[in-house]
């Protein structure tokens, strides 16, 4: 793992979260995107290095829409930067980290993620996250 990619935060609306998080940050986020297959719509602002992911549910049915309802809005995951995801995969794997997807799928902002069940990391989703162009 190379960096902290991202922390993603779950939010009930991403318009007035995106004015928010402006006001705190002070700056314009610099992307919004739909993940239909996950059924979140996002927003991404920079922070130095690092970027923070507002996610906001599509549907009733999505990850988000659950977590929102058990947990409120807040920390959803924290997001890994791998240069190979699929070894990764195999070295998480192996140490007894429990995945919730061993093959990448498409996530926003160009990118291949896996995803670590939370029983496996001290309560905390997280998310490895490979470039497409790599």
């Amino acid at each position: 793992m190379r960096k902290i990619e991202h922390i993603g935060i779950a939010v009930k609306d991403l318009k007035t979260s995106n004015a928010l998080f402006k006001r705190l940050l002070g700056s314009e986020h610099y992307k919004e995107e739909e993940v239909a297959g996950e059924g979140v719509n996002t927003s991404f602002f920079q922070v130095g290095e690092t970027k923070i992911e507002l996610l906001e549910a599509s549907r009733e049915d999505s990850p988000i829409s659950k977590f929102i309802e058990k947990k409120s809005e807040g920390i959803h995951h924290i997001a890994f930067d791998v240069e190979d995801i699929h070894a990764e995969v195999l070295r998480l794997k192996a140490a007894g980290f429990e995945i919730l997807n061993e093959t990448p799928k498409d996530g926003a902002d160009n990118k291949l993620v896996v995803f670590l069940h939370p029983r496996s990391t001290n309560g905390m989703l997280v998310e490895l996250c490979q470039n497409k162009n790599n």
